[in-house]
């Protein structure tokens, strides 16, 4: 592209070719950001990578200040967003209360509040549908279970129950890894 001009508009078009300038001009110093912000360089890549989604699917960018800073804006925002998620489903799943049946093993909260976001996500990806889907419209959505329960055609009542199925099935989960990873 001639100027940043040019690449704006290439953007707001949908061209290929100043979505990938724009991706190759601010990437790296994005991932930077990022990484300053999540502490955690897979989750810096994976907050990186739906910054540019959430970018060229909805290119809103107006000219009210610098490009540059434009797009620190997102990634910064996409990074607190992550933040966010992680910090709920902590609260969820590692909280004192949902801990009550696991034995007390300083093992299992340290390997549980150092999981990585793809181990977690992985951990609820083995859950069974309809409690995964549940967890994920309550933890990653932040659906009331009264809009679940509307969303999924289910009574509130069910809602509740398959979310305390994948608190229990996730402590259960990650108390098997926390026991492996001690051998």
């Amino acid at each position: 592209m001639e100027n940043e001009i040019e690449l704006i508009e290439g953007c707001r078009a949908g061209k290929d070719s100043a979505r990938k300038e724009l991706y190759t001009l601010y990437s790296k110093q994005m991932l930077a950001v990022c990484y300053r912000y999540t502490g955690d360089v897979d989750a810096a890549h994976d907050v990186l990578h739906d910054g540019f989604v959430k970018i060229f699917t909805h290119f809103t960018f107006r000219g009210e200040c610098a490009l540059s800073t434009w797009v620190t804006k997102v990634m910064v925002t996409q990074s607190i967003d992550y933040l966010r998620r992680m910090q709920r489903f902590s609260r969820l799943v590692m909280s004192e209360e949902n801990l009550l049946d696991v034995p007390d093993d300083a093992g299992f909260t340290e390997v549980g509040n150092h999981l990585s976001e793809e181990e977690l996500m992985s951990f609820v990806a083995e859950l069974p549908d309809g409690c995964r889907t549940v967890f994920n419209l309550y933890v990653f959505e932040e659906k009331s279970h009264k809009e679940i329960a509307k969303l999924l055609h289910i009574k509130e009542h069910s809602s509740t129950s398959q979310l305390y199925r994948a608190k229990c099935l996730l402590i259960k989960r990650i108390k098997e890894y926390a026991d492996n990873e001690r051998k």
